[in-house]
């Protein structure tokens, strides 16, 4: 398989989710243990309310950030992106809600990965790169 070049733009095959509910336009890096996504928002975004984003929507990026690396990790070995869930979401502050027209930046740091089970903390950042959201995250994959 070649090296992939970062960013990566089509994120399609690397997330189970599907338009109107892909709330992730680029994978900007990937490590073992992080993964850096960014999304720019747009005002036909469904997770978006009186020209800002919404908190599910902080919440849904964060989830589909760890899908990315999730998704990456499989594509990179051959294997197609495998469907999973949130199992539970703590410790989540969002002090800012970006508007349409901001591009966002959200890193994982995976904590824990066990048997399709993976724990992260996960911080989002505004274009000024100041942190609006962060939180801890449970994913599991669906069997």
């Amino acid at each position: 398989m070649t090296k992939e070049v970062f960013p990566i733009n089509n994120v399609l095959p690397l997330i189970p989710q599907r338009s109107p509910f892909v709330m992730v336009d680029a994978l900007e890096e990937f490590s073992k243990t992080e993964v850096v996504s960014s999304l720019t928002i747009l005002e036909d975004n469904i997770l978006t309310h009186q020209g800002g984003f919404t908190e599910p929507g902080l919440v849904e990026n964060m989830a589909q950030t760890v899908a990315l690396h999730t998704g990456y990790d499989y594509f990179s070995r051959g294997e197609e992106a495998p469907t999973g869930y949130i199992g539970s979401i703590k410790k989540t502050e969002i002090k800012k809600l970006p508007l349409v027209g901001e591009t966002i930046t959200t890193k994982a740091t995976i904590l824990h990965e066990i048997m399709g089970v993976t724990m992260v903390h996960v911080k989002v950042y505004n274009d000024k790169e100041e942190e609006i959201a962060s939180g801890e995250m449970k994913t599991v994959i669906a069997s």
